[in-house]
């Protein structure tokens, strides 16, 4: 069971998030987030110092609950071609919600703050992609690829398009093309 203090914390981090999609990272402020959680300064205080701290608690909130986890699958012997369809399709859909995407905010914050948080969550991801793909080609369903070139293929066309999106109108072709050739260099 979670503490008072723990669901207040989480409610200021998801209201934060919503903030943070809409305004970016620089022009949030904790007034903002105040306002958003219908709370005092105190009490917002009491559990951030900064916008800096509560953006980098939502990434990490971001990074725990991240439906792109395939350890559970591969530790479960669930096959790699599965898996790796199930992650494009989420992939897919959140391409498609430029609306929802923290991307901006990610750009300033890494912009006006440190870029250490955000090293370690790429490295992360980066690590949970080579994870599957070692996985897809030890099981023999996946081509022998160079593993490094396909993850930067994965991430940074993948996040490209969640900003990119955010600026100019994107079509399903957009999306689909990517998915289709990520998935033609794997399997």
């Amino acid at each position: 069971m979670h503490t008072k203090r723990e669901r207040t914390r989480k409610a200021i981090i998801d209201a934060s998030y919503k903030l943070f999609v809409k305004g970016g990272f620089t022009s949030i402020t904790m007034k903002d987030i105040c306002e958003a959680v219908d709370m005092s300064r105190g009490g917002l205080y009491s559990h951030f110092s900064s916008t800096k701290e509560i953006f980098e608690a939502v990434l990490l909130d971001i990074s725990k609950n991240d439906e792109i986890n395939f350890e559970k699958e591969i530790s479960t012997g669930v096959s790699a071609v599965t898996i790796l369809d199930k992650v494009l399709a989420l992939v897919r859909e959140d391409m498609m919600h430029a609306e929802d995407s923290i991307s901006l905010a990610v750009y300033e914050y890494a912009t006006t703050c440190s870029t250490e948080t955000m090293e370690r969550l790429n490295r992360s991801g980066e690590e949970k992609w080579k994870a599957l793909i070692e996985y897809g080609i030890n099981l023999g369903e996946f081509k022998k690829v160079n593993i490094d070139e396909i993850v930067n293929i994965i991430l940074y066309s993948y996040q490209g398009v969640r900003m990119w999106n955010r600026i100019v109108t994107m079509s399903d072709t957009v999306y689909d093309s990517i998915i289709s050739h990520i998935r033609k260099q794997l399997v």
